[in-house]
């Protein structure tokens, strides 16, 4: 069973908005503490988009998406989202769900325990 699924990806034009989804396993042995979005678009490194600790709803950003996505989790859907809105063409990548059984935050790959298979967010001018 894949632990993380991501969903929500489309194409959008550039000051729009979507709402991604990533759906977090609750198989026993499957938990986590922290989840995060990253994103990798063609010819580029995975990035850090943004991370919440769920115990405690902490949330980080990325300082490109500061102010325009918003990281959220529903702890009784096991659901966390990534709201962005005002979005660019630069935005424009396959955004990854990661998560930390033990961290209180994913913010770099080196901190992702599992990793979801990705959406496609595409933004056009």
């Amino acid at each position: 069973q894949v632990p993380l699924v991501e969903s929500g990806g489309d194409r959008v034009q550039a000051g729009g908005s979507l709402r991604l989804s990533c759906i977090v396993s609750t198989v026993s042995t499957f938990s986590y503490n922290a989840v995060g979005w990253f994103r990798q678009a063609p010819g580029k490194e995975r990035e850090f988009v943004g991370s919440i600790t769920r115990t405690i709803g902490n949330t980080y950003y990325a300082d490109s998406v500061k102010g325009r996505f918003t990281i959220s989790g529903d702890d009784i859907k096991n659901e966390v989202y990534l709201e962005m809105n005002s979005l660019k063409p630069e935005d424009t990548a396959n955004y990854y769900c990661a998560a930390s059984r033990w961290g209180n935050r994913v913010t770099n790959v080196a901190e992702a325990d599992d990793w979801g298979r990705g959406t496609q967010v595409t933004v056009s001018t």
